[in-house]
């Protein structure tokens, strides 16, 4: 416990650690708001398009760009500095969530209008990310890097999974969709002015000259961080049909609303944030075994959902599966940094983050057509089944783990 909870203090102590974390906090709650409003405004404006294959392409759309330049990045010589990135990625998708939400607000958007906005306007989002993970974990030791990402992973889980989709989704159900569209816009103002004025430039950058030639080559050298690349984007896809289940659940068996939704997220959330806290106690177990712990659980978490009989039962359950999940993230980011050298660590992060990413807009694409042909139940089994098999793939592709270089 020694040395991480002194950093998980000290951490918390320092101002610009803080600053981060409130802009990165306030920001999620935005995100977390466009979560309800997202799937609600597109059921609103889909026309002729199944509903399904609606949902699935505005919750791809922002995936796709995004994950170009991820690739780009992890893949090239390219580099933006981490604060750079966070700056870039604020003006532009805060300028087109503001711009939607107005457009919304006013009935005058169209289901293209949405797809091709939120395509253009989250190109930096994925990066941004990774700068933010970058740029945090570089204020603190190396024995501190659990605890940052695991005040990164807790910040997510009050904001992203509990504060945002109750905020979300009480605007809808008062309002237009497009008023939290319009507030997620504005939350990116306090994680600009932390970027501008609180994070050095050179903060998780590296120098030119000890650029890897390619992130992928150090993939190939550190054999761990592409099993656990494999592991996470059969993890993360086989997710993505529970992502457009969900609003069709609650409007259709469940027979709730806005609020309905936002209130099954914000059980995920308080489950998260519980689980989030509890990461650093879970150091003294093999990551292996925890991670595959984790891929278990969230499958059962599935199954469960799939006999709901209610929405108080639904935020139960989400509720659990914010408790099994939440420690997933940090523990995999600090493998993954582990055993790697500080300039490694731009492109293989990016590189890595894009390619775990990568499953969201695959994953929705074929989970559109998936619940349409299976129906909202039978997306749930297969979306339980694959992860269930993926657990023993899991554990033999985790073992052994490569140790951290000197």
């Amino acid at each position: 416990m020694g040395n991480e909870s002194w950093s998980y203090r000290r951490a918390l102590r320092d101002g610009r650690v803080g600053a981060l974390l409130a802009g990165d906090a306030v920001s999620n709650v935005g995100d977390g708001a466009v979560i309800i409003a997202l799937p609600l405004l597109t059921l609103r404006i889909h026309g002729a398009v199944p509903a399904p294959l609606a949902i699935s392409a505005v919750e791809a759309s922002p995936y796709v760009l995004a994950t170009a330049l991820a690739f780009a990045m992890g893949l090239t010589r390219l580099r933006i500095p981490p604060r750079a990135l966070i700056i870039l990625d604020c003006l532009l998708r805060g300028g087109v969530l503001v711009t939607l939400g107005l457009l919304a607000m006013a009935d005058a958007i169209t289901l293209p209008v949405l797809i091709g906005a939120l395509l253009v306007g989250s190109v930096f989002r994925m990066a941004g990310m990774s700068a933010r993970r970058l740029a945090l974990t570089a204020m603190v030791p190396p024995e501190g890097r659990l605890a940052a990402n695991g005040l990164l992973g807790t910040s997510t889980s009050l904001a992203l999974y509990t504060v945002g989709p109750l905020v979300g989704g009480i605007l809808t159900a008062v309002r237009n969709p497009g008023i939290a569209l319009l507030g997620a816009g504005a939350s990116l103002v306090v994680l600009l002015a932390a970027a501008v004025f609180v994070i050095p430039s050179s903060d998780g950058s590296v120098e030119g000259e000890t650029i890897p030639a390619s992130g992928l080559r150090i993939l190939r050298q550190v054999p761990v961080t592409a099993r656990l690349l494999v592991v996470v984007f059969g993890f993360n896809l086989f997710y993505m049909p529970v992502e457009v289940v969900l609003p069709l659940l609650v409007r259709g068996p469940l027979h709730g609303d806005g609020v309905s939704l936002g209130l099954i997220w914000t059980g995920f959330g308080v489950g998260a944030l519980i689980g989030a806290v509890l990461t650093t106690a879970l150091r003294r177990f093999a990551e292996q075994k925890v991670l595959v712990s984790i891929i278990a659980g969230w499958a059962a978490v599935v199954l469960l959902l799939i006999i709901a009989p209610s929405v108080p039962y639904a935020v139960g359950v989400f509720f659990l599966g914010g408790v099994i999940y939440a420690p997933f993230t940090p523990v995999v980011y600090t493998v993954v940094q582990a055993v790697l050298k500080p300039e490694e660590q731009q492109p293989v992060i990016t590189l890595w983050g894009a390619g775990s990413a990568l499953a969201a807009p695959v994953g929705l694409a074929l989970a559109g057509p998936l619940v349409q042909g299976v129906g909202t139940l039978g997306g749930l089994v297969v979306s339980a089944v694959l992860t269930i098999a993926l657990a023993p793939l899991a554990a033999v592709g985790l073992r052994p783990r490569v140790e951290a270089p000197a």
